[in-house]
């Protein structure tokens, strides 16, 4: 049971957070789209004749005008002769009904939905035409189901998630060598101008997708020496890191502002949007790169010299030191990739966003750090698992989208998550004894 809880206890309480929030967000729920056209085809084909009327009705600009739109085509293809459109205002649908009264021809169903269910002018249609008296009423049937569970916000889990899973792989490998890296939320910013910049000087709106692919090097190389220089002064001149990114974190969120004068850059490539929105193979672009570098990442710190480098300097530094292993080297390395990691962050949000702006990645940091320890990389150094820092990020993300499903309010969310990450890091401190051992021995003197 230990050696379960020990490898699976983050993943076991992601998938307890999921069940949670799944029960606690039950509710009825209404077709859309292309469910709600195909169960009213199915409404209308089993309570009318091919030959009766049927009024398809639906608010002009709204979702049940799309709806009605859809619809009327698939019911004239299956043989329904009789179908009369109506997409504007219930006045438009009160005048459809005097005109087939009118002409004698009393419609055997309105079928509908969304906002057309409470018009006034269907509640009164037994008043009002009293001939109609058995005309029927198809609207979408509802079902009971978690809002947890759309598809809809699966994609805003992930969408939520991404850079700061991105940004995390580096983070990891700076808190497993016992350090910190505050800078990561103003390298999003500066990567972004950066590359958005680069874009717009090579053509704005008309460039290629190869400027875009520079903009994006420009970015990320940007970051990645940033975060070397960090790293370099961290190493050399035994700096503090919380002292030497919170520097870093200042000077890049000023750069960012200097280049762009304070304002958003939007003369970007229409191809800048293909990374953070487009898809391929079936998923989500973000997905498949979430994807190859987390597992690329694992596979260098679980099966490379380099990787158990980090462990080691992590560890116990004066002892890998003397074990051979280049610290100094191993320092501005993972500083480098978190500054890497970082401004390819950066990228992804400037083509979430479809813009460049110095106002990205505003406490990032924390978030990032967060999913770090949730996903038990102790702060202590020497320990951590790269997969088990992106079961950290989901659960932060989940935290998240849960919360904001039931409505919570932001200060509300912000208590809840700060208890998480104390809570991750008392957890990180009772599991390596040491604390405990001393604190039961001081109360038994």
């Amino acid at each position: 049971m230990k050696r379960l809880l020990t490898n699976y206890g983050m993943v076991l309480v992601l998938i307890a957070l999921c069940v949670l929030f799944s029960c606690l967000t039950i509710k009825e729920q209404t077709p859309t789209g292309p469910a709600a056209v195909k169960q009213l085809l199915r409404q209308v084909e089993a309570t009318c004749d091919k030959s009766d009327t049927i009024l398809v009705v639906g608010a002009a600009k709204r979702e049940s005008g799309t709806l009605a739109g859809a619809l009327a085509p698939k019911l004239e293809t299956a043989g329904f002769a009789g179908v009369r459109t109506v997409v504007g205002s219930p006045r438009d649908l009160r005048v459809a009904l005097d005109d087939l009264k009118t002409a004698g021809r009393a419609p055997a169903a309105i079928v509908t939905g969304g906002d057309v269910v409470r018009w006034r002018v269907l509640e009164r249609v037994p008043e009002t035409h009293p001939e109609f008296a058995a005309i029927r009423l198809l609207v979408p049937r509802t079902h009971r189901w978690p809002d947890f569970l759309k598809w809809s916000n699966f994609r805003a889990i992930v969408d939520r998630i991404v850079v700061i899973a991105v940004i995390a792989i580096g983070m990891t490998m700076v808190i497993i060598t016992a350090g910190i890296d505050l800078s990561v939320g103003s390298l999003i910013a500066l990567s972004a101008v950066i590359g958005t910049t680069v874009m717009k000087q090579m053509g704005g709106l008309e460039a290629s997708g190869w400027v875009v692919l520079v903009g994006f090097l420009a970015g990320a190389l940007a970051c990645g020496l940033v975060g070397g220089l960090g790293g370099f002064i961290v190493a050399q001149f035994k700096v503090p890191p919380f002292i030497t990114t919170l520097g870093i974190m200042m000077m890049a969120r000023g750069l960012a502002f200097m280049i762009t004068g304070g304002f958003s850059i939007y003369q970007v490539p229409k191809s800048l949007a293909w990374l953070g929105q487009g898809w391929s193979l079936g998923f989500p672009n973000t997905v498949l790169l979430l994807v190859v570098l987390y597992l690329v990442a694992h596979v260098f710190m679980a099966h490379t010299r380099l990787g158990r480098y980090i462990y080691a300097v992590g560890g116990n530094e004066q002892a890998a030191r003397l074990s051979g292993v280049p610290v100094k080297f191993v320092i501005v390395f993972v500083y480098m990739v978190s500054g890497l990691a970082a401004g390819l962050g950066g990228c992804i949000q400037a083509s979430q966003l479809n813009t460049g702006t110095p106002n990205m990645g505003v406490m990032f940091e924390l978030y990032v750090i967060a999913a770090v320890v949730v996903g038990g990389t102790s702060l202590a150094g020497g320990a951590g698992r790269i997969l088990g820092t992106l079961i950290g990020a989901f659960i932060i993300s989940v935290i998240q989208n849960g919360m904001n499903l039931l409505g919570m309010e932001s200060y509300t969310q912000q208590v809840v998550l700060g208890a998480v990450i104390l809570g991750a890091v008392l957890i990180d401190r009772l599991r390596s004894g040491k604390h405990v051992t001393a604190f039961f021995a001081r109360k038994q003197e």
